[in-house]
């Protein structure tokens, strides 16, 4: 550093400024930022938030059409690397349709992509705190639920536990711990998020219902053993259908992907036209050999 035509750097241009903390707007700004993103957009596929939407344990909300595409097996070669990526989203929060509830938002009469609280008519988003209940899934603005204190969803009057109305994409630190030692317990219980019995519990008696009473057998006909496997555990119309519309925009790729042409192996083999007309075979395997003529008798 010096002699070589150069010039010598002082300290001050070789030390650069040490980064400041962000201030609470810019942090306000940011967190804002990102809600914006959550209440509008699945993370799953980035596409954005419609009916029927649905929320795991911690709140976050999802496509139920993306959550059905990651638990549905598929024949895709890119699935398992798409199932990867969604897993990291989901963190393991979701492993079947039981760690799932449908959020039921009231839409805005004037604006249909806006969801309101039912009761109080403001504006349910990331500049407001909201929760759903569970098992129903309707939503409201946090408020209302704080301020009843009957323990009733105030549009089905179906009773709900206090630990059960879930903060929608909570911020707090608190409310995610919360949540996550909601689940903690539910798991102990054997219970799932939907408060419904987890898979690989206690096996209850055949013909026997979760209370003990026994239920009507039904008979089994042909049809109902084939599509056994298919419409295991789908009772609900709205998921049976989703499911319907998923399996066939699999089957749809897969089949765009077997019809196409794969060039490498074509070109291996010479066309009938050209092979019967060449007197000599022009593909990689007959390539400079002759094939005699047949000989007369």
């Amino acid at each position: 550093m010096g002699n070589d035509g150069g010039s010598i750097p002082k300290r001050g241009e070789l030390v650069t400024e040490a980064a400041k903390d962000p201030t609470a707007a810019q942090l306000k700004e940011t967190i804002l930022e990102k809600q914006g993103y959550l209440w509008t957009t699945d993370p799953l596929k980035n596409e954005a938030l419609r009916p029927p939407i649905v929320s795991d344990c911690t709140g976050r909300l999802y496509n139920k059409e993306s959550i059905l595409e990651f638990l549905l097996p598929s024949d895709d070669p890119d699935a398992p690397h798409k199932k990867a990526e969604m897993e990291k989203i989901l963190g393991g929060t979701v492993k079947s349709l039981r760690d799932i509830v449908e959020v039921k938002f009231e839409a805005d009469s004037q604006d249909g992509n806006k969801w309101i609280c039912p009761i109080t008519g403001k504006p349910l988003g990331p500049a407001s705190k909201a929760v759903y209940l569970v098992p129903c899934g309707h939503a409201f603005s946090e408020s209302v639920v704080k301020e009843v204190t009957e323990e009733k969803c105030l549009q089905c009057n179906e009773a709900y536990a206090p630990n059960d109305a879930i903060a929608i994409l909570p911020v707090s630190e608190t409310e995610n711990a919360r949540l996550t030692l909601r689940i903690k317990i539910l798991k102990e219980k054997g219970l799932t998020h939907s408060l419904k019995k987890a898979a690989g519990g206690k096996k209850r008696k055949k013909n026997v219902d979760m209370d003990g009473e026994k239920v009507p057998q039904l008979v089994k006909t042909d049809d109902a053993k084939n599509s056994k496997k298919d419409k295991m555990a789908i009772k609900n119309s709205s998921t049976a259908s989703l499911t319907a519309k998923v399996l066939e925009e699999q089957e749809e790729r897969n089949k765009k992907r077997k019809m196409q042409k794969n060039d490498n192996l074509t070109s291996l083999f010479t066309p009938k036209e050209r092979a019967h007309n060449a007197g000599k075979k022009n593909d990689f395997f007959t390539r400079g050999f002759s094939i005699p003529g047949q000989g007369k008798g």
